[in-house]
């Protein structure tokens, strides 16, 4: 017997409850210097309750070749990826219009 999603009332290999929150939410994307004038990629605004944020984190440090974390509700990536990162989360289906760049 498959299971039942409690939110949206589909199967779980059909649930959709994932996509709508990727499609509902504001990011924020920004560039931050640390120690040394390193430059950081910040991606704040993912609501980690509904979407899997380290998951999102490994995604997109492998198709920017970059290293990175995933901590406390938000992603850091090393260096300046800011357009690309933009590029990147329309790919895994987040909207265009709820990313902004800082």
């Amino acid at each position: 017997m498959t299971d039942i999603c409690n939110v949206c009332g589909l199967p779980k290999e059909l649930c959709v409850c994932e996509q709508i929150a990727r499609e509902s939410q504001t990011i924020t994307v920004k560039i931050v210097k640390k120690k040394f004038g390193k430059q950081y990629t910040v991606i704040e605004g993912i609501d980690t309750n509904e979407i899997d944020i380290k998951d999102v984190a490994k995604k997109l440090k492998n198709r920017l070749a970059c290293g990175g974390t995933a901590k406390d509700g938000y992603i850091e990536l090393q260096g300046n990826h800011l357009n690309k990162v933009q590029q990147g989360l329309i790919d895994l289906g987040f909207a265009p219009d709820t990313i902004q760049l800082r």
